[in-house]
């Protein structure tokens, strides 16, 4: 019985492209390295068939950002595959200044097997082990991004990884039976993907994006699962945004930017620290890493490690410089003044044409398909 309604609600959930937009093939040239056709080679990407303990053979992508000193494990959304997203890892990677490891799930691209909620968390599984493993990322290295049907094994994931840094959900869904049926209170032992029923139990900073104007996935979801998050971060909640063009607006990559600085400059205790952090406070709450329009700074609650801050370069009994030594040092700010106004005008030309580029890879994969949730048959 168990198998059968798994069975149905897998066929309501998982719409991989068909065809896939791209295949693999092993380059004898670059000894063996595997390469993704109809998307532009890049050294610094990787492309991997990873093992899952349910016995099937996914395919991912690892971007490498050699500034990088944060890994983004990104479980993407629904009808989609590496393919179609294959460019828009690219630009998130140089934008946000992380390596990014994506991965299809089973029976998405040229995944094997057939997508369910069980695979997608031996997916997840396989994928950040691989992380580890390969590529040296320790857990509390990692931030945990989900996309709609992704936030299911985002979720999963970060309740079973406690020294996760971070994690993003981005227009994330309560529960599957809850977006069919929004009037929806209570949790059905057939339902899949309760992330209503486990994102109390995720200890490390949580973001949420969502769009006011979500016609698959309600708002409200969103704004429910950030109520119930025990670390919360300040969310993000795009006026007038649907579902699948989020990365459009300015606030997006700026907001996740700030998240990412923030979390960056954390340095996560280890669970005995935790402890005994907790119990000196008087609720007993996490650190707060919320922000306010005038603090771009994460803030803590009392007697919680604090960030490093930066030490005084001067001595309070340093003499000041001879008059001669301030007239050279007024003429060179003069002349820095000049360069960096010139430098900053090129660096916001080149950083707009950088975004712009990024809204045309948007654009162009045309995500308004990538996180369909409804059968097709109950749209017509």
């Amino acid at each position: 019985m168990g198998a059968a309604t798994s069975s149905m609600a897998a066929k309501f959930a998982f719409f991989p492209p068909d065809p896939p937009s791209y295949s693999v093939y092993s380059e004898e040239a670059a000894n063996g390295k595997l390469r993704m056709t109809g998307v532009e080679e890049r050294e610094n990407v990787d492309v991997l068939r990873v093992r899952t303990r349910r016995g099937n053979e996914i395919v991912a992508m690892y971007v490498k950002n050699s500034c990088a000193s944060l890994t983004v494990l990104y479980s993407h959304g629904n009808a989609a595959d590496l393919g179609q997203i294959y460019h828009l890892f690219l630009q998130l990677s140089l934008h946000l200044g992380v390596n990014i490891m994506g991965y299809d799930y089973s029976g998405y691209g040229q995944s094997s097997g057939k997508a369910s909620e069980q695979e997608t968390y031996a997916d997840i599984e396989a994928a950040q082990k691989c992380l580890v493993e390969k590529y040296g990322v320790r857990e509390e290295e990692t931030i945990l991004y989900g996309q709609s049907v992704g936030s299911g094994p985002t979720v999963e994931l970060a309740t079973r990884l406690p020294a996760a840094r971070a994690v993003v959900l981005h227009s994330p869904i309560l529960s599957g039976l809850r977006v069919l049926y929004p009037p929806l209170n209570k949790t059905f032992w057939f339902d899949i993907f309760k992330n209503i029923d486990k994102i109390p139990l995720i200890d490390c900073p949580v973001l949420v994006i969502h769009g006011t104007e979500d016609e698959v996935v309600d708002c409200s979801h969103g704004k429910q699962l950030w109520e119930l998050c025990k670390d919360k971060y300040e969310p993000l909640w795009l006026k007038g945004g649907h579902h699948c063009d989020l990365e459009l607006f300015p606030q997006y990559l700026k907001h996740l930017r700030k998240f990412i600085s923030a979390v960056e400059k954390l340095r996560r205790p280890n669970n005995n620290v935790t402890e005994q952090v907790n119990a000196q406070q008087p609720d007993g709450g996490a650190m707060d890493y919320n922000h306010t329009a005038d603090d771009d700074k994460p803030r803590q609650n009392n007697n919680n490690v604090r960030l490093p801050r930066t030490r005084l370069s001067s001595d309070s009994r340093e003499k000041s410089r001879p008059s001669i030594d301030k007239l050279k040092e007024k003429s060179r700010k003069s002349t820095d003044r000049l360069l960096k106004a010139r430098n900053s005008t090129d660096q916001s030309e080149r950083a707009r044409n950088s975004f712009d580029r990024l809204g045309d890879i948007v654009r162009s994969v045309g995500l308004c398909n990538v996180d369909c949730l409804k059968h097709p048959a109950a749209e017509a």
